[in-house]
């Protein structure tokens, strides 16, 4: 894995975008991986190692996550800020097509990408969302997003990823550290909080959490083959909703994972797989 930056160019100035690449064959297919709202990139490190056998792959810190600058402008956390760093992003790549893994607001990005016209994409995975976002799901969001508690170890930080995420399904204790590891950032008096900006949530408290978010028009617009995931407890994309989108749109296809919520983490065996072989189709 290569660690990279990108300079993007935003309302208040230039920003650093960190990502990180995982180079595989030559010529080989490039496959850019889109992580969640409180995320980063390294989420997909276990799924970008294993892909590597075949691809290309690369995954980003949307900005005010991980290594990415924070904004200076809250109000730019808008799913529009991200898909222009996507496109930009994209162009620094080189290739006039590319395979999109979103998981959660990555796959909210994915599908505004793969909505318009003339985009370069040329398979789309959208993990545990879908163009009706249930407002259960963004209350309890809601209830962690944007603050910014203090962990005076990795344990505690370690142990309120397990309970905030407990939607990701029975992990291993390495999988959980590692997470935990990559979340982490420190404090100036010595504590640890999570890497994120807390104000990320300022766009999305505002109003998103009082009723269903519908996006049919974006999803309607996409061509592309599409595979959909699906936590079988998610409370982000009901089952009703993930079985609309085998009808309308692309026609996706649905794989659904029992035993966990939102969202399935790609990590385990069987969620890689179906990953890969939906992009080797």
């Amino acid at each position: 894995m290569i660690e990279r930056s990108l300079a993007c160019l935003g309302r208040r100035g230039f920003y650093r975008l960190a990502y990180y690449e995982w180079p595989g064959p030559a010529d080989a297919p490039t496959v850019l991986c889109l992580h969640g709202l409180t995320r980063n990139g390294h989420d997909f490190d276990v799924l970008a190692e294993s892909l590597s056998a075949e691809f290309r792959v690369v995954a980003l810190d949307f900005p005010g996550r991980g290594k990415s600058d924070w904004l200076a402008d809250p109000h730019d956390y808008v799913t529009e800020t991200y898909a222009a760093d996507v496109a930009a992003l994209i162009a620094r790549l080189g290739v006039e097509r590319i395979d999109i893994v979103g998981t959660s607001m990555g796959g909210i990005v994915g599908m505004a990408l793969a909505a318009q016209r003339n985009n370069p994409i040329r398979k789309l995975v959208i993990n545990d969302v879908g163009p009706l976002i249930a407002k259960a799901g963004l209350k309890r969001i809601r209830r962690y997003v944007g603050r910014d508690p203090s962990f005076k170890d990795l344990a505690e930080l370690e142990a309120a990823l397990r309970w905030v995420f407990a939607g990701f399904g029975m992990l291993t204790d390495g999988t959980w550290r590692r997470m935990a590891e990559q979340s982490a950032r420190s404090k100036p008096d010595g504590t640890l909080g999570f890497n994120y900006d807390p104000k990320i949530a300022v766009p999305f408290k505002r109003g998103w959490f009082v009723r269903d978010v519908k996006l049919w028009n974006a999803y309607d617009a996409i061509t592309c083959p599409t595979l959909v995931l699906r936590g079988a407890d998610s409370d982000i994309l009901r089952r009703a909703d993930a079985e609309a989108m085998t009808r309308r749109g692309p026609r996706a296809k649905l794989v659904e994972f029992s035993g966990m919520g939102h969202a399935p983490s790609l990590t385990v065996s069987d969620q890689i797989a179906c990953v890969r072989n939906f992009l080797r189709g």
